[in-house]
């Protein structure tokens, strides 16, 4: 919206034009995102907290958990509202793939509201079975992925990069349909499992969030992308406004969720998060090096098939618990420690991501 006011007042005053310039959208849609969460958090927390929307903790959990019983939950919400607005206002909105992320990132979070509200709500400890909310995620995620592959207008927007290999780029065909399918969902569930400590999924998720938007930037410039050797892809550089704000937006939170936190994503936030970097990473063609980027998402998400698969097959756990932070915690681990540590590690990882840029 402001992207068309300052359309018009630059044929009043030249000096609007500023405006056009992706990366300084980029970086009011941090500054934006960031503000508004600020401002509504604190509301948001007292609202949650009059209502009686509180965490309902796992009694066979490390015992350390059991003092976060009643922390107001579903504050992913507050996530949602700051990058919807936030993309809304510094966003090119013709753009259909801002409409894309950002519709996609709603449903997601509509999913995981449907779950947290009848956890939290109507007290239905299990939530929204697994097996809808599966089906609900592959509805949406299956959608989008058909919506893109009919609307893709060049080869370049359905080959799969391989990451430091210059002369490997895949044409997909239909299997692009299948690739981004699991690549939206599969993301959205790895931040889910993630979410179980203060701050471990979100700061994880802003670096990998800020790195996409740096991918977006350099696949949507033609000059850059050419340097690069990466494929250009038109109009694909709007998405770091998107990636600006869920930047923004997430550092909001992490204000109020940091150890001890005040306030819990819930599924809401999570499942959101996780499938807007997903969709993001498909659209900039790095889901390869999204794996790499949110390792310590895929590390979550491994450790609990292993330990399911393990149990199942032979009756014993590989894992004092799963997902992975809960193993370190039973291990004797203090919360701040694992939740560090898994921040450098993704520090780390996101840098390896970004090498691929250049190193190819």
């Amino acid at each position: 919206m402001l992207l068309l006011l300052a359309e018009y007042l630059s044929t009043l005053h030249s000096g609007f034009n500023v405006v056009q310039y992706l990366t300084l959208r980029a970086i009011f849609g941090v500054l934006t995102a960031l503000l508004v969460s600020l401002t509504i958090g604190p509301s948001m927390i007292r609202a949650l907290t009059n209502y009686q929307i509180g965490q309902h903790v796992r009694q066979d959990g490390p015992q350390s958990h059991l003092s976060k019983a009643g922390t107001p939950t579903m504050g992913g919400a507050l996530i949602l509202f700051a990058t919807t607005l936030t993309t809304l206002l510094w966003a090119d909105l013709s753009s259909r793939y801002v409409w894309v992320v950002l519709l996609v990132t709603l449903a997601f979070g509509g999913i995981g509201f449907l779950d947290d509200y009848k956890k939290l709500i109507k007290k239905q400890s299990l939530g929204l079975r697994s097996k809808h909310k599966y089906l609900l995620q592959s509805i949406v995620g299956l959608g989008a992925a058909l919506f893109l592959y009919a609307t893709a207008s060049t080869p370049a927007e359905t080959t799969l990069i391989v990451p430091f290999i210059k002369s490997v780029a895949i044409p997909l065909g239909i299997f692009y349909v299948v690739l981004t399918y699991f690549v939206i969902v599969g993301t959205s569930n790895a931040v889910n499992l993630t979410d179980g400590l203060d701050g471990l999924a979100i700061m994880p998720t802003v670096m990998v969030a800020g790195a996409l938007g740096i991918f977006a930037y350099v696949t949507g410039h033609a000059t850059f992308s050419s340097y690069l050797g990466i494929p250009f892809i038109l109009g694909v550089g709007e998405l770091v406004v998107i990636c600006g704000a869920l930047v923004g937006a997430g550092l909001g939170f992490l204000w109020f969720n940091t150890y001890p936190a005040q306030v819990f994503m819930g599924d809401i936030g999570a499942l959101a998060l996780g499938a807007a970097l997903g969709v993001i990473a498909v659209l900039v063609r790095q889901e390869l090096v999204l794996v790499i980027m949110g390792g310590v998402f895929v590390m979550e998400t491994v450790s609990v098939i292993l330990q399911v698969a393990s149990f199942k097959l032979t009756g014993r756990r590989i894992f004092r618990m799963a997902p992975l932070h809960h193993h370190f915690e039973l291990k004797g681990w203090p919360e701040p420690r694992v939740i560090v540590r898994f921040w450098i590690i993704t520090v780390i990882l996101v840098l390896i991501g970004l090498t691929t840029l250049k190193i190819r």
